[in-house]
């Protein structure tokens, strides 16, 4: 949150000095009348994240994935304080794939644990706007408190918590219930809510409260404030993160410069770590191991040796790098600098920028979603029962394939050639048209049209009295000819596929056609099976006006097929 209404809240001397110190980031909103308004101007609302787990991503950033390697595709979400947008960064291509618009200073982002949708908070609007990640498109918008900051997602995806600005001394938590997109309780924490980390069995969320020094600690069974960790010399905490065992928090302390480790068993500051210059950013590495900080004001990353309490290295980025955020696959971490307006790629084993990407006007909170696939088509769509044939599948996302179904059965011989491209050798089914879907990490490709394959029935030709081709089956005009054919079973009432079977006037020499097709009339209501004969029939009751003419006679099939036969009318 970045302005609070009209309010006395300090002397003007101590005011001027808070600017004087912080007032290198943009003002998100432009209302500034207290302490508190000019360090939250100065900080931006840098919500951190809850990591998506590392079971749902994998794979270097920025590497193509290469064939047969299991890594889910992913996005970065970038929250565009002054854009009123969304980045969404592609780390394979190193590119952005696409900008959603959301509400005004959207300020903190967060994935849900399943990866389907990005909550975002929007300061300016007082709403979220729910992003699902399939689309691209925001789905619905959530109103929540006055000037949202910071929000983060339960470990089981069902409580979403959004810290907002209540009154000049007092802030809440607001707790969402995903189902149903409502707030249905209000926490009251410590003054100006810049950070929500939940641990990761739940139990717990902590809140870093800005104006005041205070780490809220939020009992999420009962909704209710359990405690309010204060220590001299953690000021003005602007983000905070949880280990992935859950026992420590890291807060990140903006004007103490300096990250405080508070001990989850008893809630107490065990530690402080000295980092740079207003530290506003913080994020742990999958495995503990190191906590990457954000320093606002000297524009670097310290990173941290949470084994030994001390920074092991510190990384040069880009101008007020607010926000940042270790990939929770491992391997690289995100930085938003915000006056700068890109993405600064840190590789976290060489401890350098590999990649300084453009977003939108200043960029704050980070998110990592990963991308379901999608199948937009698929090559040689068709073949036998037997099955055995290579398939080719398009789409989108489709590295880390772990199965390919054609209908509910499995193909074999799956081959990721590409992020866009699979093989898989085709099973055997009965005949007609299934869905073709992949599954990865991410999830699995929804259906479509264009995800079709059809398996060839096994066709008997024509039987009496209607002979295949070359044969020129002569037939009086007007009456009705018994078109019977079998195709190893009943395959169901709807085997024709729509518009046919058709007959089409052609020259009874050459067989060219001498008109367009015209849809047949049946004389018995349409198509039957007979169970006994194992052969469905179709009357097609001809007409006069044939006398004299040939006309090619052709029945298609929902799998994809066409049988034809040629009569002569006399």
């Amino acid at each position: 949150m970045t302005a609070l209404p009209s309010g006395r809240a300090g002397s003007p001397g101590r005011l001027r000095r808070l600017r004087h110190r912080a007032a290198v980031v943009p003002v998100a909103v432009s209302v500034a009348v207290s302490v508190a308004v000019s360090v939250a101007g100065a900080l931006g609302a840098l919500g951190v994240v809850v990591p998506v787990s590392s079971a749902h991503a994998a794979g270097e950033v920025g590497e193509a994935p290469s064939p047969g390697r299991a890594s889910a595709h992913r996005l970065v979400y970038i929250a565009n304080s002054r854009a009123n947008s969304v980045t969404a960064y592609d780390p394979s291509t190193a590119s952005a794939v696409a900008t959603i618009p959301v509400g005004t200073y959207p300020q903190a982002v967060a994935v849900s644990p399943d990866g389907s949708e990005a909550y975002v908070v929007n300061n300016g609007s007082g709403t979220v706007s729910v992003i699902d990640t399939a689309t691209g498109t925001v789905g619905s918008t959530i109103a929540v408190g006055r000037l949202p900051g910071p929000v983060s997602f339960s470990p089981d995806g069902t409580h979403a918590y959004v810290g907002h600005y209540v009154s000049a001394r007092a802030g809440g938590v607001d707790v969402i219930d995903t189902a149903t997109r409502t707030v249905i309780t209000t926490v009251a924490v410590g003054s100006q809510p810049f950070g929500i980390a939940v641990a990761p069995d739940g139990a717990h969320a902590y809140v870093a409260n800005l104006i005041g020094g205070s780490v809220s600690v939020i009992d999420t069974a009962t909704n209710s404030l359990t405690e309010t960790i204060v220590d001299s010399r953690a000021r003005m905490p602007a983000a905070v993160a949880v280990s992935p065992d859950g026992g420590r928090v890291y807060v990140a302390n903006f004007a103490s410069d300096n990250v405080s480790v508070i001990d989850t068993a008893g809630n107490e500051i065990t530690g402080v770590v000295p980092v740079g210059v207003g530290p506003g950013g913080v994020s742990i590495t999958p495995d503990g191991a190191h906590a990457y900080v954000a320093n606002q004001n000297e524009d670097t990353v310290s990173v941290i040796d949470t084994g030994t309490g001390g920074v092991s290295d510190t990384v040069a980025v880009g101008a007020t790098p607010v926000g940042v955020l270790v990939d929770p696959a491992g391997g690289a971490a995100y930085v938003a600098n915000s006056r700068a307006g890109t993405l600064s790629v840190i590789d976290t084993a060489t401890r350098n920028v590999t990649r300084t990407v453009d977003t939108g006007s200043s960029p704050y909170g980070l998110a990592v979603a990963t991308v379901a696939p999608t199948v937009t088509g698929v090559r040689a769509g068709h073949g036998p029962d037997a099955g055995g044939n290579s398939v080719t599948i398009v789409g989108a996302h489709l590295a880390g394939a772990g199965a390919v179904m054609f209908g509910d059965t499995p193909a074999t011989g799956v081959t990721v050639v590409n992020d866009s491209t699979l093989r898989a050798t085709a099973p055997a089914r009965p005949g007609g048209a299934v869905n073709v879907t992949v599954t990865t990490p991410a999830g699995t490709s929804p259906v479509s049209t264009a995800g079709r394959y059809t398996y060839a029935y096994p066709f008997s030709g024509f039987r009496p009295p209607v002979a295949d081709p070359p044969a020129v089956n002569r037939m009086n005009a007007g009456r009705a000819v018994p078109i019977k054919f079998g195709l190893g079973g009943d395959r169901g009432p709807d085997v024709v596929s729509r518009d046919y079977p058709t007959a089409t006037r052609v020259d009874c020499t050459t067989g060219a056609p001498l008109g367009p097709p015209v849809p047949t009339a049946a004389t018995d209501g349409g198509l039957r099976y007979d169970r006994a004969a194992d052969t469905y029939s179709y009357v097609w009751k001809t007409d006069r006006a044939y006398a004299g003419s040939c006309r090619l006679f052709t029945l298609g099939l929902n799998d994809g097929t066409l049988h034809t036969a040629l009569f002569r009318f006399s």
